[in-house]
This record gives C-alpha cells, sequence and structure tokens, in this order.
C-alpha cells in the first residue's frame, strides 16, 4: 500500500516560516501530480499548491508570493516553503499525490493522502 507522511508542522509566531515535507513510500513506479492542501476548523479543505513532474506549479492566490512548493523526482518528495506565516494559514495541511504503483504484479493508479500535519500560526 501507498503510504504518504508529512511532517514539519508546529506553532509559529505571525510573520515567521515553517517548511513541510511530504514522503511516499510503497512500491512507486511514479508520481505525477503533487499537492498540498489544507483544512481550517468549520471549513472545507482547500488547495494550496500544486506541482507535476515536469515541473509546473499553480499556487492558491492567498499564498501566492508567500509560499514555495517543489518536488525531488528521484526521492518522491514534495515540500512546501512557508513565510510570512498569518493567522489565517492556521490548518491541518495534507500532502496529495498521483501515484502509479506496482503491487503483486498489479499495476495501480490512484490518487494518495497523508494524514495531516498541523501548522498554527499565532497572531
Amino acid at each position: 500500500q501507498v503510504q504518504l507522511v508529512e511532517s514539519g508542522g508546529g506553532l509559529v509566531q505571525a510573520g515567521g516560516s515553517l517548511r513541510l515535507s511530504c514522503a511516499a513510500s510503497g512500491s512507486i513506479l511514479s508520481m505525477t501530480g503533487m499537492g498540498w492542501y489544507r483544512q481550517a476548523p468549520g471549513k472545507q479543505r482547500e488547495l494550496v499548491a500544486t506541482i507535476t513532474s515536469g515541473g509546473s506549479i499553480n499556487y492558491a492566490d492567498s499564498v501566492k508570493g508567500r509560499f514555495t512548493i517543489s518536488r525531488d523526482n528521484a526521492k518522491n518528495t514534495v515540500d512546501l516553503q512557508m513565510n510570512s506565516l498569518k493567522p489565517e494559514d492556521t490548518a491541518v495541511y495534507y500532502c496529495n499525490g498521483e501515484v502509479t504503483s506496482l503491487n503483486g504484479g498489479n499495476f495501480r493508479r490512484g490518487s494518495y493522502w497523508g494524514q495531516g500535519t498541523q501548522v498554527t500560526v499565532s497572531s
């Protein structure tokens, strides 16, 4: 089974920085689109940033200019550098990956989610 694990969350003051990392494990053949999403209390999960295997990037307007997404195709990891953090950035951040894997000879393709990491920004 493919698994994604996030790390790097924590408590920071407004204006501070934090770097999130996501590592994928399992019988992974390739990962196409990868991205970060977040969910604040009482709100729906929303897209933060995505990046394709070719390096094409999209950001939510609310984080553009402050956050930077990057990936290492060889290591199957994706990072999110967050600068100039605001209290409204407080949420659980989730990693997502479009993964092609091989399990017992079966070729599988699907979307996988990590369990999330908490980011809290104090005012």
